[in-house]
């Protein structure tokens, strides 16, 4: 089969023959349509990235949709011809999405939105489980929570405002300038984070009490940031990109909590692999309810132009999510951007 292979750190990926992977027991065989294209993806292939503990020479590419070929031995709910996603390799020994076939774990999978292209269906899984795990299975978002998602315009932002929404938040996100109009049309409510600082959101927003949870996509300083807008008591931080010196004595402070979010533990070490598959079921029963769309990047990228998909991922060029099509999508181009 073709794959793209990463040989070397910092160098561009090499179009290739490799022989086609088997699915083994409790694995299914896919034929990979579409591969999304996240930042982890970018920072593999240069080497910056440790925690994801990734093998070389590797093919790269953490999302996947595609149709099941074969199933191995044991996989159940599975068959040949299905449609499937999810959140599949690319990070430690396992294969990843950007070749023609790859055998997964079938408990990472789910049936994909019949509502959605392969193209949609690949932008999702890796934004939409580290914004389920943040939201949902650590600050247990409910009716009339108010959440604040800072990044609410970027790949998980704009997943988190829509599942947010979809369980009664009042939903406030952080953005620049040029990605306040997007964050409206998602249904939240845009703060300019170049022109407004943290006491006077506080205060225009939640009264001054702080806000109930705080997603943080950011990192850095917007995590700090995110500590000193917490809710007294009853606040609670999640960020996805936790890393770094922090000082907790804002949070601690006003009595909050914090937790982070790892999404790619289940890939590296075999454990809550069954977890990422319920989470991408949720996802195809909201996307098949209208709750939740991708924004797509309208450009179309292949094996042979995946360094491109790249480099507008690198350069903050791309409007929207970055899908690579594997295989021929010609009857996925209708599936840019419902929200502008």
């Amino acid at each position: 089969m073709r794959a793209l292979v990463l040989n070397q750190y910092g160098t561009p990926m090499e179009l290739t023959e490799i022989p086609t992977p088997v699915a083994g027991p409790g694995q299914v065989l896919v034929a990979v349509h579409a591969s999304g294209v996240n930042p982890l993806d970018t920072k593999i292939r240069a080497g910056k990235a440790a925690h994801a503990q990734r093998v070389l020479p590797a093919v790269l590419g953490l999302d996947l949709a595609g149709v099941v070929r074969t199933v191995g031995e044991g996989v159940q709910g599975f068959a040949p011809g299905d449609e499937v996603y999810g959140l599949t390799g690319g990070v430690g020994d396992l294969q990843g999405s950007l070749a023609q076939y790859a055998a997964v774990d079938a408990r990472l999978l789910a049936p994909k939105p019949t509502s959605l292209t392969m193209r949609q269906a690949a932008a999702l899984p890796l934004a939409t489980i580290t914004a389920w795990e943040g939201l949902i299975d650590r600050a247990a978002v409910t009716d009339g929570d108010r959440v604040l998602i800072h990044g609410g315009a970027g790949g998980i932002g704009h997943i988190a405002i829509q599942i947010a929404r979809h369980h009664g938040a009042q939903v406030f996100a952080t953005g620049s300038p040029r990605s306040l109009a997007t964050i409206q049309e998602l249904g939240a409510t845009p703060i300019d984070h170049t022109t407004t600082d943290v006491p006077h959101y506080v205060a225009q927003h939640t009264g001054g009490q702080g806000f109930d949870i705080i997603f943080d996509t950011v990192g850095g300083t917007t995590l700090d940031a995110s500590f000193a807008a917490a809710r007294t008591y009853t606040g609670h931080v999640v960020s996805a990109l936790g890393w770094g010196t922090h000082s907790l004595a804002p949070l601690s402070f006003r009595g909050a909590t914090y937790s982070g979010v790892f999404t790619l533990l289940p890939l590296l070490t075999g454990n809550g692999r069954t977890h990422h598959g319920e989470i991408m079921t949720h996802a195809t029963t909201l996307a098949d309810n209208g709750a939740l769309t991708p924004r797509l990047d309208p450009r179309h990228y292949t094996l042979e132009t995946a360094t491109d998909a790249h480099t507008a991922v690198e350069t903050g060029t791309a409007q929207g999510k970055i899908v690579i099509d594997v295989t021929d999508t010609t009857d996925d181009t209708d599936d840019t951007d419902v929200t502008g």
